[in-house]
């Protein structure tokens, strides 16, 4: 800008900024845009601060002072602009901006002062001074004190004198430091002290003052720009009504509330004290406006620029700090461009402030602050690591920001102000609705905001028609309803990082499949526009469940149910399919298979097993299949009276339950008991019946029809049960086969007669642990079952069903041929081969069919399970053992039908055999002493029921240490459940409303339950991860879509980890959506270097925590003091804020474990009282 002086000022070309963050940068920006060169101080605590870069040049000030302390040492910052040469300094908002020596120490050093004169900041950055010339220039002003001395007894008289209630403010400085609302004597003993240290803190300067407080209040202020040569012009008025603590936080112009009259009386007030005093450069002068009477006051002048004025320059155009720098030089006001003579050279230079008749208001601005601050928690300051940060842009946003970036670190030591975002609209509502756009573009993660407190702010009806006061937030409760953060990529991200570093918790001990060669066959998907063909669906609609039953009856051709979705993994792999997997093929199954009988999908260990290892939502998956296959029966396993569980529920327990699965989509309940007691089946059967879904009563096979040695399982015993279960009102008759020892002759004869006996359709189901299944269903079929059972090839053998493809191929042409389409079978088949490679940890050893099943009599999924359990407590080795006990256990218990929950109490005391080196003649001796595991005392109690010929007495008498029960239906015995109580106790432990269908599953699991909210809290619907993330994280540089909703995808690809630091934590890096993204984790077996501080116990009367994360300031009690409800304990700072910690309760001070000057962090124990 050339070197000649012009004007009274003087030209610059370097300024040297003496503040920090968001206005230093502001400041940067504007003098860069003038030419000049930008210095820059920092603190040690801001060596990583945004600012410090912003700088051509940048000087750490303050060495070995407190972070504070640093930005107000005067002589530093002389120093600092003497050795960069610094022509100006521009003091920005806070910390020395309202000090009148700094502009003497400038001018002592030769270095120009953007900024009002030492006596004019003297005159009116003290407010009582302020107040002064306010009253000379004839503006209205609030009643108030001078300068508040030191006897608190004469400042209570003060008080008095002007009436309650009052405001105690700080003479120096603005931003809400050092102020408090003093309602009583009282308050204004506890409050003067700590509003002192606050100014001191903020300000360099202690000296505060008591003024009038109006309850019903509008917040106003005025911006006011003079130049040396005595011109002063207004740029209209801002509103700062809504503000929380003093500090505004919502700022618009123009004020929404003011007619042309009250705004032309209240800018010409405001010039009036400006020419009063010759003002120069920028200043706001402030006033309260009552609300109730339009009555406006004058409260003080802010001789600096406001945090606010990015309003003020998005209505009238006008560059505010450009105008300071410009003024300083000696620019006149009423000059807006520099005036060069022919030859360039300035011979006047312009200030960018044009006339006062030609400042004009354009639009409607509003601003909001965005801080690290959180709403749900008082407000408390947070810091840390910031782990993401995406910010809003386009048309009429502005952001002025600090140190707000991805990584950035937010230290406790200053304002929590992340970003200032200023909104422009032709209208005031344009405005707002822009600013809630921008709101809602923000991602900040890592830390608390208030971004949710601030939209709801503006989106409230008395903000957008400009009705509020300052009291807004105070008086408005439902500022502070916020819908969850949902934060879905943060969470996904902590929990695939806890999966890389600690391992996924179901793997422990299991060995992860290498799947970097897995390729998963996608089966064909049909046009999604195309709806399905009509299936059993709609003729279940059509005929009702009774009608439906009669065409299964009648109609020829053999009908099959797909198990793919349920019983084929429970027994392959421990019933660990995850819904990812499954809904691929939903829709195959409803285009080109619509003719299946029914998809067995749902309940039987599924259910627990989502919850508990999957962390998904069982609910959820059948919502999702049912939308994906609606003409298709949805079919599930349920247990009687025991649901879903492993234990007899109260019968409106299991009532609800049924309700909500045929509410949520199930069609076909299959119920059995694990006794084959119908008269524990007919709650649940009676239930089914009136939701309308069909009621597949079943019979569960055990032992031999045609064995002797066995005769109470013999062939009367079966069809006294199908007449049972057909007097129940079952709609149709199964026969379940759970551990596939039905051969294929006790089928044929078993369906012929039973066929003969009862008129229900019969639907046949077994297990392929012998290899022999296919033939057995093959008899049932000759023998005229009406439905049986399949699993998808790649899908069945072993413990699951037999193949479905085999069966559809070899009925081929036979009049029964089921037709289902053998190329639809086939791609899904290949698609769930390559999908069962991801579950390869959770798959038994077993390889073969094995005759052994005869013998033992395992159900298909318990021979998974109990292998898993065996290997669990280091028994896989001694299978074979076990497999033999449990025959043992069977004979022991007196022959019973062996199916859950029978078969797992089976299960655990054969383990228990094993483990403890017992035989059957030990458990059966009476004279020795036997610890029977709790689900064998509950057998035998009869809370499962009872056999039809009882359980043997000698072993009842030594298992349950007394004579055994007479039989009992247990739901008799259990009171009904108290459905609102639990509801109440449920929501309370969830944290949330909870819907029907949550409620049903939380009466059955409620640990379970609780573990998984606590899981979703944490990691977010980890359902979304793909399964091999899921099980097995992520390889170095492995990338993975994952959907969040429809069209909602992120892109996430780890880049490397780090070894654990001294604090045990690794971190891992990751990309998504390719922006960097980094997640500490604690390494589970690291051992930290840094000792941790106690933490205060949640409801224990006789310790004080830390509020909030901070530093102490002061302690005001030792051990051994006796204290009384009310008395000041401890006070914390965060971020300039101080907060007093009283004492809740009386009693005596056994420790103090903190003192002044040491950083807590929120809980930190602070102190802790004497046991009374």
């Amino acid at each position: 800008m050339g070197d000649n002086n012009v004007g009274q000022g003087r030209r610059i070309r370097s300024v040297l900024v003496a503040n920090r963050s968001e206005i230093a940068i502001r400041v940067m920006r504007a003098a860069t845009e003038l030419g000049l060169r930008t210095i820059g101080i920092y603190s040690h605590e801001d060596r990583f601060a945004l600012h410090r870069t912003k700088a051509d040049e940048s000087y750490l000030v303050g060495q070995g002072q407190k972070p504070l302390q640093a930005y107000l040492d005067i002589a530093e910052v002389i120093r600092v602009a003497k050795q960069a040469g610094a022509d100006a300094i521009h003091p920005g908002y806070g910390f020395l901006s309202e000090n009148p020596e700094l502009p003497r120490a400038c001018a002592a050093a030769g270095i120009a002062f953007i900024g009002p004169t030492a006596e004019v900041m003297t005159r009116l950055g003290n407010k009582v001074a302020a107040r002064e010339a306010a009253v000379a220039a004839g503006v209205p002003v609030m009643p108030a004190t001078d300068p508040l001395p030191d006897d608190i007894e004469k400042c209570l008289e003060l008080a008095a004198a002007i009436g309650y209630p009052l405001m105690l403010k700080a003479s120096w400085g603005g931003g809400g430091r050092g102020m408090r609302a003093i309602e009583t004597p009282e308050d204004l003993r506890v409050q003067l002290p700590v509003a002192r240290r606050e100014s001191k803190a903020a300000f360099g300067n202690d000296e505060v003052y008591l003024e009038k407080l109006v309850r019903r209040a509008h917040h106003v202020e005025v911006q006011v720009l003079g130049d040396l040569h005595g011109n002063v012009v207004h740029l209209f008025e801002r509103d700062c009504s809504v503000q929380r603590r003093n500090q505004k936080v919502v700022e618009r112009a123009p004020a929404p509330y003011l007619t042309d009259e009250q705004r032309a009386g209240l800018c010409e007030a405001a010039l009036k004290l400006a020419r009063a005093v010759n003002y120069t450069h920028a200043g706001t002068v402030e006033f309260l406006m009552d609300a109730d009477t339009g009555k406006f006051y004058f409260i003080e002048v802010n001789p600096r620029v406001q945090v606010e004025h990015t309003v003020t320059e998005e209505v009238t155009g006008i560059d505010i700090v450009k105008a300071q720098i410009r003024i300083t030089e000696g620019a006149c006001i009423g000059q807006r461009e520099d005036r060069v003579d022919a030859e360039g050279r300035v011979l006047e230079l312009g200030s960018g402030v044009p006339a006062q008749e030609e400042i004009r208001l354009y639009g409607h601005a509003l601003q909001c602050r965005i801080t690290t601050e959180d709403p749900e928690n008082g407000f408390t300051p947070d810091y840390g690591r910031m782990t993401a940060y995406r910010s809003a842009a386009g048309f009429g946003v502005r952001l002025d920001g600090g140190t707000a970036f991805s990584g950035a670190v937010i230290t406790p030591y200053y304002d929590s102000l992340l970003v200032k975002v200023t909104t422009w609209g032709a209208s005031q509502q344009e405005a707002i609705r822009r600013m809630d756009r921008a709101l809602r573009e923000f991602r900040i993660r890592g830390l608390a905001t208030n971004l949710q407190f601030v939209e709801n702010v503006i989106k409230h009806p008395d903000f957008g028609a400009g009705r509020v006061t300052t009291r807004f937030i105070d008086n408005t409760p439902e500022l502070f309803d916020f819908t969850a953060r949902r934060d879905r990529a943060t969470r996904l991200l902590q929990y695939l990082g806890d999966v890389i570093v600690n391992g996924q918790p179901d793997m422990k001990g299991r060995a992860a499949p290498d799947l970097s060669h897995v390729q998963v066959r996608m089966p064909t998907q049909p046009d999604a526009n195309v709806p399905p063909p009509a299936g059993n669906k709609q003729r279940l609609e059509a005929l009702g469940a009774e009608g439906f039953a009669r065409w299964m009856r009648e109609q020829p051709q053999l009908l099959v149910t797909d198990t793919t979705l349920r019983d084929a993994h429970q027994s392959l792999f421990a019933t660990r399919m995850r819904t990812h997997d499954m809904l691929p093929a939903a829709p195959v199954y409803a285009n080109r298979l619509s003719q299946l009988l029914s998809l067995e999908c749902w309940g039987g260990a599924t259910f627990d097993v989502a919850f508990r290892f999957l962390k998904e939502d069982p609910w959820e998956r059948l919502r999702k299949l049912r939308a994906a296959m609606p003409n298709m029966l949805l079919q599930m396993l349920l247990r009687a009276s025991n649901a879903v569980g492993y234990t007899n529920y109260a019968d409106n327990v299991v009532r609800h339950f049924v309700q909500q699965a045929a509410a949520q989509g199930i069609d076909v309940f299959r119920v059995f008991d694990s006794l084959n007691w119908v008269e524990n089946m007919r709650v649940a059967i009676d239930a089914v019946r009136e939701t309308g879904a069909i009621c597949e009563g079943t019979l569960c096979y055990t032992a031999d029809i045609f064995d002797t040695s066995r005769p109470k399982y013999n062939l009367s015993y079966y069809v006294n049960l199908a007449r049972q279960l057909e007097k129940a009102g079952c709609h149709v008759l199964g026969i379940k086969d759970m551990a596939g020892v039905c051969r294929p002759r006790a089928a044929a004869e078993l369906v012929r007669v039973l066929r003969q006996e009862v008129g229900l359709p019969i639907h046949f189901h077994t297990h392929d642990t012998s290899g022999a299944s296919v033939a057995t269903v093959m008899a049932a079929v000759a023998a005229g079952v009406d439905a049986v059972d399949g699993a998808l090839d790649s899908m069945s053998g072993l413990t699951s069903q037999p193949s479905l493809n085999t069966i559809v191929a070899m009925l081929a042409g036979d009049p029964r041929d089921p037709k289902l389409d053998p190329q639809a079978l086939r791609e899904l088949a290949d698609y769930f081969e390559g999908v069962r490679r991801f579950y390869s940890p959770f798959e038994s050893e077993i390889r073969s069919g094995t005759a052994d099943v005869y013998h033992h009599e395992m159900p298909g999924g318990q021979y998974t399970n109990l292998r898993e359990q065996a290997r669990a407590i280091g028994l896989e080795h001694r299978w074979p053992e076990v497999s033999k006990a449990y025959a043992e256990v069977n004979r022991l218990f007196g022959d019973i039908v062996k199916v859950t929950p029978t078969s797992k109490v089976v299960g655990d005391m054969a383990i228990m055999m094993v483990a403890n080196d017992l035989t059957a003649e030990d458990v059966a001796d009476p004279a020795r002493e036997v610890a029977f595991p709790e689900s064998v005392v509950s057998l035998f109690r009869g809370e499962l029921g009872f056999p039809p010929d009882g359980f043997p007495e000698a072993l009842g008498r030594k298992v349950l240490k007394d004579t055994p029960p007479a039989p009992y239906r247990p739901g008799d015995r259990i009171p009904p459940a108290d459905m609102d109580a639990m509801r109440a106790q449920a929501e309370k432990e969830a944290g949330q409303t909870l819907a029907e269908h949550d409620l049903a599953a939380w009466l059955m699991y409620p640990k379970v339950l609780n573990t998984y909210w606590d899981h979703q809290r944490r990691y977010g619907d980890v359902a979304a991860l793909p399964t091999s993330a899921f099980f097995y994280g992520l390889r170095e540089h492995e990338e993975i879509s994952v959907e969040l909703d429809q069209g909602k995808a992120l892109l996430i690809s780890l880049q490397g980890t780090t070894a654990p630091d001294a604090e045990g934590y690794v971190r891992v890096f990751f990309e998504i959506n390719g922006q960097p993204r980094t997640i500490r984790v604690r390494k589970a077996d690291a051992e930290s270097a840094a000792g941790s501080h106690p933490q205060a116990e949640t409801g224990n009367p006789l310790h004080v925590g830390a509020p909030m994360p901070g530093m102490v300031v002061t302690v005001a009690v030792k051990p051994g003091q006796k204290v009384r409800t009310g008395d000041p304990l401890v006070s914390i700072e965060a971020m300039k804020m101080e907060s007093q910690i009283r004492a809740e309760r009386d009693g005596t001070v056994a420790s103090v474990l903190v003192a002044t000057g040491q950083t807590v962090a929120a809980h930190d124990l602070l102190l802790e009282y004497a046991a009374d």
